[in-house]
């Protein structure tokens, strides 16, 4: 059953395009007329792609992986904060730091360092500075939480990406490409959507537009979670990787996602042997001491 229908979609202004001469050829397929020197876009392309694009959502939220949520422009700023809020999604909706993806270990300092002034703030330490470094530290703090506060849990690379206006994010996309993550996008008809996996023919500049995409897509991430969560209560033992694949191949999950989650997983379980390792090293090293210790 479709997660959307025509009613909706054109309540919405979904079908509204750009001006004839803005568009890009490569959105030709997605455009079902022109009328007043305006395309419309085909509305009929736009539900079979949002119930594709929610579906790969659903099964990237259901194996415990984040997609980020990337819209600068003002008419998408409070739909996105408000509605991938309560999902608990990382998003985006201050400028697009560059390098966010391609340099992450520089990022995530950043985000470290909120945290290190907040600790400040507990301890007392504080309060030992003058009142002008105290200051500087705050109007810091803010300024970090102000463009990072809203990706302080993304403690790894997002697993997907979703994009309002492409055109406008086109640093993201061309970060995320580079990476190989795969990206979801509303595409307007002057975008070029030849470099997303998952494009939404629709109208990106109409808040109620980008607020029932948006919606829909939340949605499917919140039935996958809950799903996930009902089935660790059942399962509480962890999965092959194999089974993991086998079982999101025959639910036909694109190959771009079922590789995206099968990845990450297979680092995650490299970090994990690592810290086992290193782990074990340590513990050598202090049997080491204590047994020069008892020798002297």
């Amino acid at each position: 059953m479709p997660r959307t229908n025509f009613k909706e979609l054109l309540d919405a202004g979904v079908h509204f395009g750009h001006l004839k001469r803005k568009w890009n050829p490569a959105m030709a397929p997605y455009i079902f007329m022109e009328r007043n020197g305006i395309h419309i876009i085909d509305l009929e392309k736009t539900v079979e792609k949002i119930d594709e694009a929610a579906s790969a959502m659903k099964h990237i939220a259901r194996s415990g992986k984040k997609v980020l949520f990337v819209a600068t422009k003002k008419q998408a700023k409070e739909i996105v904060a408000e509605k991938v809020k309560a999902v608990n999604m990382p998003y985006v909706t201050e400028r697009w730091p560059g390098g966010m993806l391609t340099n992450f270990p520089t990022i995530r300092k950043a985000v470290k360092k909120m945290g290190a002034i907040d600790k400040m703030a507990t301890d007392g330490t504080f309060m030992n500075l003058s009142k002008r470094e105290r200051l500087q530290v705050t109007r810091q703090r803010a300024k970090l939480d102000k463009t990072l506060g809203s990706i302080i849990d993304l403690t790894r690379l997002p697993s997907a990406l979703f994009i309002v206006d492409v055109t406008k994010e086109h640093i993201a996309v061309r970060e995320a490409k580079r990476l190989g993550i795969p990206v979801f996008a509303m595409v307007d008809t002057n975008s070029d959507p030849s470099d997303i996996e998952f494009p939404i023919p629709a109208n990106d500049d109409a808040s109620k537009s980008i607020s029932l995409i948006i919606g829909i897509l939340c949605q499917a991430i919140e039935e996958g979670l809950n799903e996930r969560k009902i089935e660790k209560d059942k399962e509480p033992q962890t999965k092959d990787k194999k089974v993991t694949r086998r079982e999101l191949e025959t639910k036909d999950v694109p190959a771009a996602i079922i590789e995206a989650i099968v990845d990450e997983d297979e680092e995650a379980e490299a970090d994990e042997d690592l810290a086992d390792e290193l782990e074990e090293e340590d513990e050598e090293e202090d049997l080491v001491k204590d047994t020069e210790e008892t020798e002297e």
